[in-house]
């Protein structure tokens, strides 16, 4: 069986979009599609004194472009994303733990690229920080025939996909029966259950960037975003 998500890239992502790269074998990021402006692909949110708060690339009027066309034209952003970051999570316990890859990348390197930020970010954190060993890759690899659903069965066959896990928030738009005819088992994600763990500025939300996870936690991250799953079967 070959599992196979194919998902967006986005800013930051929060801890179910790697719980969905965990879940696959092979991760395909899915940035020639329309880009969405306000929407994850250039945002998330950080916990901060008094609730959540949004920390928003500026992309401009990019808004008629493919997610991997949009540019950053005004890298002013870097800085005060950063700021704002320390400003929140210097405290907490592993800030020091990842401070020296973040701090480099908003304040060493100027990123003109939306999808190309995103990537890189997205790949390090799952790999380096969370050993997530799944494969990534990018649509752009494939010469993909027809539109929506159409296009994207066309790249899951071109993987040789045997099981597709896809997001909640799809089943509005697909058709699970083309899936059946093509042998592919799909399966929506459950993004329920998510434990609660040591978070600066109560009360807990969950709905927040990795960043919040990874500050707060460090090495035990995985344990709060799949591990938990396993401890639960060992009880049952």
């Amino acid at each position: 069986m070959k599992t196979v998500v194919v998902l967006q890239s986005n800013y930051m992502p929060w801890k179910g979009y790697f719980d969905l790269i965990h879940d696959a074998d092979l991760f395909v990021f899915y940035d020639d599609v329309q880009y969405t402006k306000n929407d994850w692909r250039n945002r998330n949110r950080i916990k901060v004194a008094n609730g959540a708060t949004w920390i928003t690339i500026p992309t401009g009027s990019n808004s008629d472009k493919l997610i991997h066309e949009v540019e950053i034209k005004d890298s002013s952003w870097q800085q005060k994303h950063w700021k704002m970051i320390t400003q929140n999570y210097s405290k907490c316990h592993y800030f020091s733990h990842y401070e020296e890859f973040f701090s480099d990348l908003y304040l060493n390197q100027k990123w003109q690229n939306l999808s190309s930020l995103n990537q890189h970010t997205i790949k390090v954190i799952a790999e380096n920080f969370l050993g997530i060993t799944t494969t990534f890759r990018d649509s752009r690899e494939y010469q993909l025939k027809g539109q929506k659903q159409d296009r994207l069965l066309d790249l899951l066959t071109q993987t040789n996909t045997t099981r597709y896990i896809s997001g909640p928030a799809a089943k509005e738009y697909t058709d699970p029966n083309a899936f059946t005819e093509l042998d592919i088992e799909l399966v929506w994600k459950d993004y329920s259950g998510y434990p609660e763990y040591p978070q600066r500025y109560p009360p807990f939300e969950h709905d927040v960037s990795i960043l919040d996870l990874l500050f707060n936690v460090g090495p035990d991250a995985p344990g709060y975003i799949w591990g938990w799953r396993e401890r639960e079967k060992d009880f049952t």
